[in-house]
C-alpha cells in the first residue's frame, strides 16, 4: 500500500484535474448554446435552398447553363473532413478520421482520393496516409459565411477544371449535445432532384432557368459548405461538453476512492502506534 503522503499527492493531483475539466465543461456549455442557435436557425434556410437548386436543375434537362451538374466518370476523388482545431472532445475527431479512411479504402477503392482538412486534427492525422490538397485550420479563427465562402469558391473551382470528378463533404452533425451523427454529403457534381417531388414543382422563370441556376448555385454550395462547418463547431463543443462531464464525474469517483484508501492507511498507522505504545508501557510494567 502507498505511504500517506503519496496518497495526499495523488488527491491533490486529481482534484486539481477535476477542477480543470469542470472549468472546460462549462466554457463549452457556454459556447454550445449560442452555436446550437446559430444552426438551428440556419437549417430550413439551407434545406429548403438545396431542395429549389436540385430542382431547377433537373429541369435543365442537360441544358448549359450549370456546369456544376455534370456527372463525369468517377476517377478521382476530394474529401473534404472537417474535424476541429483542439482535442479533448471524446471520439468527434476520430469518428471523422475513421470515416474518411472507410471512404477512401472501401467506398472509392481503386480511386485517386485526396483529402482536404478543415481542422487541424484531420490534416495532422490523415496527412500521415494521404494526400492532403489543403488546409483550411484557420478557418475556426473567423467563422464567418465569407471567410467559408472563399474555401467552397476553391472546391468548385476544381471541379469545374477537371481537377476532381466527385467531392464530398464529411462532417459531424449536430443532434444534441450528448450525440453527433457523422454525416456523408455528395457536394459536387449536384445531384438533381428525382421522382414525385421533381414533378410536381411548378415554377415561373423570371429571367430564364439557366440564368437563375447559374447565379443560385455558387449561393447554395457556399452555404451548404458553411451549414456543414457550423454543424461540426455546435458538434464540437457539444463532444467537448459531454466528455468533460464524463471525466470530471471520474476524477470525482477517483478522487473519494483515494480519500477513503487514505483515512484507512491513516487509521491503520494510528493503530499501529496505539499498538507500540500499549506494548513498550506493558514491557515497562513487567
Amino acid at each position: 500500500m502507498a505511504n500517506l503522503k503519496e496518497i495526499r499527492n495523488r488527491i491533490t493531483s486529481v482534484s486539481s484535474t477535476m477542477q480543470i475539466t469542470s472549468a472546460m465543461k462549462m466554457v463549452s456549455a457556454a459556447k454550445l448554446k449560442k452555436a446550437q442557435d446559430a444552426i438551428t436557425a440556419m437549417r430550413p434556410y439551407s434545406d429548403k435552398l438545396s431542395e429549389l437548386l436540385q430542382g431547377l436543375s433537373a429541369s435543365l434537362e442537360g441544358d448549359s447553363g450549370s456546369i456544376y451538374s455534370v456527372d463525369r466518370e468517377v476517377n478521382k476523388v476530394l474529401i473534404v473532413a472537417i474535424t476541429s482545431n483542439r482535442g479533448l472532445c471524446g471520439a468527434f475527431n476520430t469518428n471523422i478520421i475513421k470515416h474518411s479512411n472507410y471512404l477512401a479504402n472501401n467506398t472509392y477503392a481503386g480511386k485517386e482520393v485526396d483529402i482536404m482538412a478543415i481542422g487541424k486534427k484531420a490534416n495532422d492525422t490523415l496527412r500521415k496516409k494521404r494526400n492532403i490538397v489543403a488546409n483550411h485550420s484557420a478557418v475556426y479563427e473567423n467563422l464567418t459565411f465569407d471567410n467559408v465562402a472563399v474555401i467552397a469558391e476553391e472546391l468548385m473551382e476544381l471541379f469545374s477544371k477537371g481537377t476532381y470528378d466527385r467531392i464530398d463533404i464529411v462532417y459531424n452533425k449536430f443532434k444534441n449535445a450528448a450525440t453527433q451523427i457523422v454525416t456523408t454529403e455528395q457536394f459536387l457534381p449536384i445531384v438533381p432532384m428525382e421522382g414525385e417531388a421533381n414533378e410536381s414543382a411548378d415554377y415561373i422563370f423570371e429571367p430564364s432557368k439557366v440564368e437563375i441556376v447559374a447565379q443560385l448555385i455558387p449561393k447554395s454550395l457556399k452555404t451548404q459548405l458553411y451549414k456543414g462547418i457550423r454543424d461540426s463547431f455546435a458538434s464540437e463543443h457539444g463532444a467537448r461538453m459531454t466528455a468533460m462531464h464524463k471525466a470530471t464525474d471520474n476524477a470525482t469517483d477517483l478522487r473519494d476512492q483515494l480519500k477513503l484508501t487514505y483515512n484507512k492507511a491513516r487509521q491503520a498507522s494510528i493503530t499501529g502506534e496505539i499498538l507500540e505504545i500499549v506494548g513498550g508501557a506493558e514491557a515497562l510494567n513487567n
